[in-house]
């Protein structure tokens, strides 16, 4: 048994491996480029906007670790983690449906039962959503990561953790790069509601792929002895204690995620209104009533091509280099390539702080694609040095809490910093905000994380 837990794997099996985590992606992506043009649409502010965005990191913070533990300890002919993974995308996929139709939803609803319904019910109804699609794709994600220390061997946690950075990539390009494509290769603009159909598609036969091709080994004795070893200190309060007791690196490695992350949610939460209100100048449309929605649509859908444009490029830089990162990183170590990661993140968003030009922000893009496939890959690798057999998912689950804390800060104080950033738009009587300034607070961030990555000693490799 132990020798069937420890076989090296394949560059097959490694694509096997990641294509779920592509469908999770792709997922994710579409859920980031269009959910603040669609709930704008609805009338939601940007604090408003950060505040549905609290979906994902009090989820995160949550069900991750719930999850995450449940799933060290769970024994079913389908194995430990495979559960979570599929039922959180046929969950998610469902919810990607509706998020898009609130609005059809609530007439739908009104007409059947005759109720009338209040103006702001759709937005409602989005945010709902907004808060199943990141429960769900959480449910699936720890367990997912976890899945890497207990089928994959030491010595290559590192390539294992690339080609997720490399799935990452993919997915995203693919979903970000589709309605684009379409635009402008055979001149058919895809519709919002089509975008998040084809999303929820890929999740589900991403993810039922993955899980059909994916051994989990036989470890029911290994399960049942850990959970009879712990049962009377079950706690989560015991697991986190646990969890900072494995080596005072663990503390540095989660702040150096904490202040990464804040970095890393400044562009994924704010990155569409940046391109949408900053580079096309279209005003906050909030409170707008219908003929001025309608006057900057042009503008508005040229702006979020733009935008998925320029994800599109951060994530196929992410994905060309993910690979060599891995290698990069088993050679020279995890810690100096990702702080040479980090920096040139940096320095892309300093430039977009600065500059908006189209041409120059889709190239700051492509230069923090790099800084994106390092977070992907190798804070987990570095971390996965330290997990002991059986804990990899209460582990991996107590270590998002380093990821989805940030979130909340973004979400919250950057958001009401940006709303209270306004100005007035000339020979307009509405206003913009200054969304550039999310760049300067996330190269500061992405700055300390840096200086923090410098100061973790690594375990070297005959150690681990």
């Amino acid at each position: 048994m132990e020798e069937n837990r420890v076989k090296r794997f394949t560059a097959k099996q490694f694509l096997n491996f990641a294509l779920g985590f592509f469908g999770l992606q792709f997922a994710w992506q579409m859920r980031i480029i269009l959910s603040g043009p669609v709930t704008e649409n609805l009338g939601a502010s940007p604090l408003l906007f950060g505040l549905i965005w609290l979906a994902g990191p009090f989820t995160g913070m949550i069900l991750q670790p719930l999850v995450g533990a449940i799933s060290d300890k769970t024994i079913s002919p389908f194995g430990r983690r495979r559960p979570y993974l599929l039922g959180g995308a046929l969950f998610a996929s469902l919810a990607l449906w509706i998020f898009p139709n609130s609005a059809d939803v609530t007439v739908w609803f009104s007409n059947v039962t005759g109720i009338e319904l209040p103006a702001l019910t759709p937005l409602f109804i989005a945010a709902i959503m907004i808060w199943v699609i990141d429960a769900c794709i959480n449910i699936a994600q720890g367990p997912y990561r976890a899945l890497i220390p207990d089928v994959v061997p030491a010595e290559q946690h590192s390539i294992a953790n690339s080609f997720i950075s490399l799935a990452t990539g993919l997915g995203s390009v693919v979903a970000a790069g589709t309605a684009p494509f379409l635009k402008y290769v055979f001149g058919y603009q895809m519709s919002v509601n089509a975008q998040f159909i084809m999303a929820a598609v890929a999740f589900t036969l991403a993810m039922i792929w993955t899980c059909l091709t994916i051994k989990e080994h036989s470890i029911r004795k290994e399960v049942e002895l850990a959970h009879t070893a712990e049962k009377e200190e079950s706690s989560f309060w015991n697991s986190l204690k646990d969890f900072f007791l494995m080596s005072p690196e663990v503390s540095k490695i989660c702040m150096m995620q904490f202040f990464t992350w804040i970095g890393t949610m400044c562009l994924m939460i704010n990155f569409t209104q940046y391109a949408v209100h900053t580079i096309y100048k279209v005003p906050d449309l909030s409170e707008a009533d219908i003929i001025m929605q309608t006057f900057y649509t042009d503008s508005l859908m040229a702006g979020t091509n733009f935008s998925s444009i320029c994800f599109a490029i951060f994530n196929l830089v992410c994905f060309v280099v993910a690979i060599p990162i891995g290698v990069l990183s088993a050679k020279y170590g995890n810690k100096k390539i990702h702080i040479i990661s980090l920096i040139s993140m940096v320095t892309a968003y300093l430039g977009m702080g600065l500059f908006n030009s189209p041409v120059v922000v889709a190239a700051l893009m492509g230069l923090a694609g790099i800084g994106w496939a390092s977070i992907c890959a190798l804070p987990f690798a570095m971390l996965s040095q330290y997990i002991k057999k059986g804990t990899e998912g209460s582990v991996m689950g107590i270590f998002n809490i380093f990821i989805a804390g940030p979130q909340v800060f973004v979400c919250t104080l950057v958001a009401w910093f940006i709303s209270k950033c306004t100005f007035a738009v000339e020979d307009s009587l509405y206003i913009n905000h200054h969304w550039e300034y999310v760049f300067f607070i996330g190269a500061a961030s992405l700055a300390i994380a840096a200086f923090i990555a410098a100061g973790v000693k690594e375990k070297t490799q005959e150690n681990v």
